[in-house]
């Protein structure tokens, strides 16, 4: 992220926070519903991120396209990211869903960590039933079906799912902006897991692991790290043994196919 977008990001999640903190899930939805309308038009967003136009002026277009349509709350949420300077068009467009996350995360957060946790929970639920079926990926990723067909089938799929859930699931499945729906997923779950100031650690290993051992892994990863982590197990026989963990861009891989691959790499080089 260039220097000039991670400026404005920073400065909008402090400048928001309470706006945010006090948001609906309405305030959301309306957030995403402005996200594709930018993402919809090549000149809008040039518009809203030309760096010649005024920070007022930029704010002004936000107000004329989406004043009478969306809450005041919205609005200003819009105003706010529209006046900041952008390195891409795109990245203003990433803040807004962003900041659209960070809306469903307080709604959740009201209920304490444990609404946090369990909105947590239950969007890396969704993405590992998915990226454990490629009928499920293909079905998702489709580009001739329907966002409503996919959204119905992402209902069937989770019916436990709360309202926090099921907006960012059906986010991610009816409009995942280019990356397939499970990335996506964990990207959302990645920003909930900040907000609690933790980070997931997706650990992959060839069998179940029993309770104790997890728990043992658990205070082995957060000591390594520095930090608590979230869990998030994936099952793969492939990896033969062992185990890897995926900390952001950090890897640790002790898993036996590592070691095999490693080994034939230097019989044949």
């Amino acid at each position: 992220m260039a220097a000039v977008t991670s400026e404005s990001f920073a400065s909008l999640q402090s400048d928001l926070a309470e706006t945010l903190r006090t948001a609906d899930l309405k305030v959301a939805d309306e957030l995403f519903a402005g996200l594709d309308v930018v993402d919809g038009s090549a000149s809008l967003r040039r518009s809203l991120t030309d760096p010649a136009r005024e920070p007022a002026d930029r704010a002004a277009v936000v107000r004329r396209l989406f004043g009478d349509k969306v809450s005041e709350t919205t609005v200003t949420v819009l105003e706010a990211v529209a006046s900041r300077r952008w390195s891409k068009d795109r990245d203003l467009a990433d803040a807004v869903e962003s900041l659209a996350v960070t809306a469903v995360s307080a709604v959740a957060e009201r209920d304490g960590l444990e609404g946090l946790t369990e909105l947590e929970s239950q969007l890396l639920g969704f993405r590992r039933t998915v990226a454990d079926s490629h009928e499920l990926q293909h079905a998702l990723t489709d580009g001739q079906a329907p966002a409503e067909a996919k959204q119905k089938l992402a209902v069937r799929l989770s019916p436990e799912a709360s309202s926090e859930a099921r907006l960012l699931i059906d986010r991610a499945v009816a409009v995942p902006r280019g990356l397939r729906p499970a990335a996506l997923l964990e990207q959302f779950a990645e920003q909930v897991a900040a907000r609690q100031q933790r980070w997931i650690a997706q650990v992959t290993v060839a069998k179940n692991l029993d309770a104790s051992y997890l728990e043992k892994l658990s205070a082995g990863l957060n000591r390594y790290f520095g930090r608590e982590l979230r869990l998030d197990v994936a099952v793969d026989p492939s990896v033969v043994g062992g185990i890897r963990v995926e900390v952001g861009d950090e890897v640790v891989d002790s898993t036996v196919a590592s070691r095999l691959n490693s080994l034939n790499r230097n019989i044949t080089s």
